[in-house]
This record gives C-alpha cells, sequence and structure tokens, in this order.
C-alpha cells in the first residue's frame, strides 16, 4: 500500500514538473551518471515554503499548468531543478526524493534488485515527449530513491 502512494506521488509530481515547460522536449540536460539530476521537495503549505526557499537559496518557481494549487517548478540560475508540491496527508519520511541519472534504466533495476532493493509496482516507466524514464528504488534499508534516465525505456518494456 505503501509503495503504491510513493508511486503515485512521485510519479504525479515529476511528470507534472517536467510538463511545466512545454516548450522543452526530450530529455533534461546530462548532469552525468550517478548525479543527482532532479529531486522533489513536498510541503503541507505550498506558499509558506516557497516564501521560505526564496529567501533561503535564492530560488525562484513557476507554476505548473493545471496543478497551480498543488505543485511548483524551482528554477535556479535560470535552470528548472526540481519542483515543490503539495503532500497528500502529513508528510512522512518518504515524501522527497532525489532522481539520480542512470545510462540504462532496466539495467540500473536488475543491479537494484540483486543488491537487494525493490522497485514498486509501477515503475519504471516513460516520461512524456521523449523526456526520458524514472524508476524508484527502495533501498534494503527502506529508503526510496529515484533513478532518471536519459533515453526512455524501449516501446516493449513500457
Amino acid at each position: 500500500m505503501r509503495s503504491r502512494f510513493i508511486a503515485a506521488s512521485i510519479a504525479f509530481a515529476l511528470a507534472a514538473s517536467l510538463s511545466a515547460a512545454p516548450e522543452q522536449k526530450g530529455p533534461k540536460p546530462d548532469v552525468g551518471d550517478g548525479h543527482a539530476a532532479w529531486f522533489d521537495i513536498t510541503t503541507t503549505n505550498l506558499a509558506q515554503s516557497k516564501a521560505f526557499y526564496a529567501a533561503l537559496f535564492g530560488w525562484e518557481f513557476t507554476s505548473m499548468k493545471g496543478a497551480e494549487n498543488l505543485a511548483a517548478e524551482i528554477v535556479s540560475d535560470g535552470k528548472a531543478i526540481g519542483s515543490l508540491r503539495v503532500a497528500e496527508g502529513k508528510i512522512s519520511s518518504y515524501d522527497g526524493v532525489v532522481y539520480i541519472q542512470v545510462k540504462d534504466m532496466l539495467a540500473s533495476c536488475a543491479k537494484a534488485k540483486e543488491l537487494g532493493g525493490t522497485i514498486p509496482p509501477g515503475f519504471p516507466f516513460n516520461l512524456f515527449d521523449d523526456r526520458g524514464a524514472i524508476a524508484l528504488v527502495v533501498d534494503p534499508a527502506g529508503h526510496p530513491i529515484g533513478m532518471y534516465s536519459r533515453a526512455p525505456l524501449p516501446k516493449e518494456t513500457k
């Protein structure tokens, strides 16, 4: 049950955030395998969190079409770096995920499983507009981490 909630929440946040800039087609910029490519921050008060992070880090926020009251894209130095989204209920330790770039999504998911991790149902999946693919991995200790591949999954694995 928890993994389905996590999967749905993360999928919403990442899909919404990657769709916020319709003029950007294709994958996000290449940050290099093993580096953070994106992150989500969850909040119970979107306006308060925007003000806090703007003052703390100088971040700016852009609205996401269709989700103006639910999520905002985080912009730093003119680049989209993550999303800020409203939590569904109380914030838990599973809210807020960092996505690490990987070269081969299917190989990375298989390796995570070999190492004792789990992939929640519904992952991996392709983002729309050829923006790549994402997966969620829950490590053996129970901590989730996201994976992002700039390359979409092959059509037969969708």
